[in-house]
């Protein structure tokens, strides 16, 4: 039985999402997003420590790319530090490009690993490697009268094609598959410009990349945090949609929060992905934490205060978040970007986090996360090699 009733709808979406996605997107919309809280704004008084400029909250709306949203909003941070205008960079130009290279390794693996909308943050550093990047005004993904991303028919085609392709009627694979899939993505989301005008002056995607957006994929790290794995070395993070079979550095639990208060303190956001079906995380009201106790076993009058203020916390352990990956308790449900520091008004410390789910809570799009939920429910974040500590860098074998 899982932990909560909601996390089927939660592990279909966001990250894991395939044919399901329009039911389990609108399942979040109409029952985690559109309402805002009674008491959270008046029960919490946060205090920002630092808050790193990043650009506006945008909407994944019925899709599962909230990776392709959490990592552009990324590289637009990176923009703003490096000193450059940020630009609105194509969410949906990134996804395009993991779709057709997820589709490739599907057939390659006769259909034995994950499809659909969902991915991983180092995705949007390995399509921007091999594919360059667009502008938002140049490249939508709304192809075909629609407002709002809304990928769910564009998704069973795509299965339904793949399928047909990995059962091999012909005996032999022909080249066409590849063509037939392309022009399925493209008919639905566009077809990509080979070249386009932008402030002026003609680009690529390629260009564009080199010379607007201009950083260098190389100096991008992704970092997780399991005991079953030697610490200060790499593994394949095991979760459906690391798609890609990409290493991640493994770190100490604690070196997770290290990294990223470094980060945030040397200028640098962090891009993060990991659970968010937990009863301590609050869409409404803006607000992640850990609960000291079962859910289960709180009273209705306990159940009913949690968020009405800061309260108590569980401690974490490496054991505790093992656990809970191997139960499928933490799962890569969902990415996000980590933009700053904020503390409560007992002093506690939380991050602050830009989601893209629109500006839809009482913060208009952002919320507070414990360090705590942080250490617990973190899959994996993505960074600027410079933003990490250089006794962990050294550890790594990362030089800065």
């Amino acid at each position: 039985m899982n932990k909560y009733s909601f996390r089927p709808f939660l592990a279909a979406t966001l990250l894991f999402a395939g044919l399901q996605t329009v039911t389990a997107q609108d399942y979040l919309v109409n029952s985690l997003k559109n309402n805002k809280s009674e008491n959270s704004k008046d029960s919490f008084i946060f205090t920002d420590v630092i808050n790193i400029e990043n650009t506006p909250v945008k909407s994944q709306g019925s899709s599962g790319t909230c990776w392709s949203y959490a990592a552009n909003s990324f590289l637009e941070s990176e923009m703003i530090r490096m000193g450059k205008e940020p630009v609105e960079i194509s969410q949906i130009y990134t996804a395009r490009n993991a779709y057709i290279e997820k589709g490739k390794n599907y057939v390659k693996m006769h259909g034995a690993i994950t499809l659909g909308d969902g991915g991983a943050l180092h995705d949007v550093i390995n399509m921007y490697k091999k594919y360059g990047a667009l502008p938002q005004t140049e490249y939508t993904g709304l192809n075909y009268g629609t407002t709002r991303n809304q990928f769910a028919e564009m998704a069973s085609m795509n299965k339904g094609l793949l399928e047909a392709v990995v059962k091999n009627p012909n005996g032999k694979l022909t080249p066409n598959w590849e063509k037939a899939y392309t022009s399925v993505i493209d008919t639905y989301l566009g077809e990509v410009p080979e070249s386009f005008t932008y402030k002026g002056k003609k680009y690529t995607p390629h260009t564009f990349a080199d010379e607007v957006i201009g950083i260098n994929p190389d100096d991008y790290v992704e970092v997780s945090s399991l005991k079953e794995h030697p610490y200060y070395s790499q593994f394949v993070l095991m979760v459906p949609d690391n798609w890609s079979l990409d290493l991640v550095y493994n770190v100490k639990m604690n070196d997770l929060t290290d990294i990223i208060d470094n980060a945030i303190k040397d200028g640098y956001t962090v891009g993060w992905a990991g659970d968010v079906s937990e009863k301590g995380f609050s869409w409404k009201n803006g607000v992640a934490y850990v609960l000291s106790k079962d859910f289960r076993s709180m009273t209705k009058k306990e159940r009913e205060s949690i968020f009405k203020g800061p309260q108590k916390e569980l401690e974490i352990t490496e054991d505790m978040r093992q656990e809970a990956f191997d139960n499928y308790q933490t799962t890569d449900d969902h990415g996000m970007h980590i933009v700053g520091i904020t503390k409560d008004q007992n002093g506690k410390e939380y991050y602050i986090i830009k989601n893209s789910w629109g500006a839809s809570n009482d913060y208009k799009g952002y919320l507070y996360m414990s360090k705590n939920f942080v250490k617990y429910k973190t899959t994996a974040i993505l960074l600027h090699k410079g933003g990490l500590p250089k006794k962990i860098a050294k550890k790594l074998s990362i030089k800065k």
